[in-house]
């Protein structure tokens, strides 16, 4: 359907086409509070939803204690985006965004949640609908509060080296150099993903992106 309607003409200065604000769709990054997570691998959601908002030149974020979150919000097309940092810690995710789904009224199926996932590799970005929590404690605690059917961007981080670190530790650290090097790559393709679901009114395929070869 056309995002364009057409107005009857009531006088020469009228515009010829009205540009109707039609759906609302939620997009939350995972991460740490706290400046000494900042630049972690845990916390590449909160990385990625930053370089989004700022790539579209969202208002600053707000604190919503209310909702557990640092929030923003702006329309893009015809659809108004919201984004959304939990500030509770990663294990309680769910309930800043089921506060927020809430108080926005967004279902699951206008919901993106892009995180870390430590069993794809860094260079590889997947995209799907609902699935298992793969053992990341965040979409755990937000597939209990929520439900699982809502879309997930997968950020590869792994694999874990060396192989006998505890995967905690692994995720709670920083990428190496290699990989900070490549992290503008990384923000670029994970931007264009959060892009067209923005701009798809939250339409999302299952596919997987090579960010570096």
């Amino acid at each position: 359907m056309s995002l364009l309607t057409k107005r009857p003409i009531l006088n020469e200065m009228a515009p010829l086409y009205d540009v109707g604000l039609n759906t609302t769709i939620l997009i939350v990054g995972l991460g740490n509070p706290g400046k000494e997570y900042a630049g972690t691998r845990h916390n590449i959601g909160f990385a990625t939803i930053d370089n989004f908002a700022e790539h579209h030149e969202f208002p600053a974020w707000q604190q919503k204690k209310d909702l557990h979150c640092w929030y923003t919000s702006k329309t893009l097309g015809a659809t108004r985006v919201i984004l959304s940092k939990p500030t509770t810690f990663m294990n309680d995710s769910g309930k800043a965004v089921q506060a927020v789904q809430h108080f926005y009224r967004v279902p699951n199926d206008k919901t993106l949640v892009a995180y870390d996932e430590l069993d794809i590799d860094f260079g590889l970005i997947r995209t799907r609908m609902g699935g298992s929590s793969a053992g990341h404690n965040g979409i755990k605690s937000i597939s209990q509060a929520c439900g699982e059917e809502y879309g997930r961007v997968r950020i590869g981080i792994g694999p874990k080296k060396p192989k006998q670190i505890k995967s905690e530790d692994f995720v709670l650290a920083a990428f190496s150099k290699t990989q900070q090097k490549n992290l503008p790559a990384l923000l670029t393709e994970s931007n264009a993903i959060l892009s067209e679901y923005a701009y798809g009114a939250g339409q999302l395929n299952a596919e997987t992106r090579t960010f570096i070869v």
